[in-house]
């Protein structure tokens, strides 16, 4: 579990046969999980430089990890510990798909960013809800049928690679899991119950 809340830009030293290698100072043991890019992903050997990881067809057919190269910054957060500041929403790491930056114009201090995506992410935001992007946890600003648009302050594009994005580029994106579950419950037939709440 994660929180959007990006400890460090990581930088791809390689990638090659799935195996990829970030340049990061985030310490982490073999077997933990960490959120790159907002893909979960478990540590595989790594040093006090390096972290490396086995990226498996299924990651690289659902995430924009397929895309990278050496030398490309990638967003980095350990998992959460009990005990630590849940500062950005419950993010599990898991994308749902992939979306394009449509427009990245200034606002203020800040940028405001349109980024298109697929009906079934679209499905579970809502206004003012929360949604990952590229493992940033941020504040759905607006929506329409086929983007939403965030609102970036001056920390997020100075600490992530957002502020480095353009028309055209590609996110990973996670829709925040609690939408995911009430959209789930409420394509069941039957559901809710015509007895519910009663007794």
């Amino acid at each position: 579990m994660f929180t959007g809340i990006v400890r460090e830009r990581g930088r791809v030293a390689s990638f090659d046969d799935g195996r990829l290698v970030v340049e990061t100072s985030v310490q982490a043991a073999v077997g933990d999980s960490i959120a790159v890019d907002g893909v979960c992903l478990t540590v595989v050997s790594g040093d006090e430089a390096t972290l490396v990881f086995d990226v498996v067809p299924e990651t690289l057919a659902r995430s924009t990890l397929g895309a990278v190269q050496a030398g490309t910054l990638l967003n980095v957060e350990p998992a959460l510990r009990l005990g630590d500041e849940l500062g950005g929403h419950m993010v599990q790491g898991h994308v749902d798909g992939v979306g394009r930056v449509r427009s990245s114009e200034p606002e203020g201090d800040g940028r405001r960013m349109w980024i298109e995506a697929s009906p079934y992410v679209l499905r579970t935001c809502v206004e003012k809800g929360s949604i990952t992007v590229s493992g940033v946890s941020l504040t759905i600003a607006e929506l329409s049928d086929d983007a939403f648009a965030v609102a970036l302050v001056p920390h997020t594009l100075a600490t992530t690679t957002l502020g480095d994005l353009a028309p055209g580029d590609e996110v990973n994106l996670e829709a925040d899991v609690l939408g995911k579950v009430v959209a789930r419950l409420l394509a069941q037939p039957g559901y809710p119950s015509p007895d519910a709440g009663s007794g």
